[in-house]
């Protein structure tokens, strides 16, 4: 067994045990709070970031610091921005129609969201010019 698989084991297993545990804590009454949806996250990031890379030393995938690893990352990077905004717009949105007026922090937020692209592309064309 490589250790890609190994990792993607090991990473499968702790994403499962955390999501069990927060499931445990609704069913019981216990309160779910933030360190329990960020872990959840963390897991999931950890899980598709070994299910999507290669090992260096065992030639079994892509590798970020390959020309079609950096492809991969500059494309998910804005394709993930994109999605991110919307999903920012549509809880101004959710929380609009729940509470009757718009959430400040949710709209300062969704503003800054649609500023970052165009900002650090700015930035970063000043860097070659």
């Amino acid at each position: 067994m490589n250790i890609k698989k190994i990792i993607i084991a090991i990473t499968g297993i702790a994403t499962l045990i955390v999501i069990d545990f927060t499931i445990y804590k609704g069913l019981f009454g216990k309160e779910i709070g933030f360190s329990d949806v960020t872990s959840i996250s963390i897991a999931f990031m950890m899980l598709f970031s070994a299910i999507t890379w290669g090992n260096k030393n065992e030639d079994d995938g892509i590798l970020q610091e390959e020309e079609l690893g950096k492809k991969i990352t500059d494309e998910s990077s804005k394709i993930g921005y994109f999605i991110l905004t919307g999903f920012i717009f549509i809880a101004v949105i959710v929380d609009k129609v729940i509470s009757g007026t718009f959430n400040m922090v949710l709209v300062i937020l969704l503003s800054l969201a649609m500023m970052t692209l165009p900002l650090v592309e700015f930035i970063i064309s000043k860097k070659y010019q």
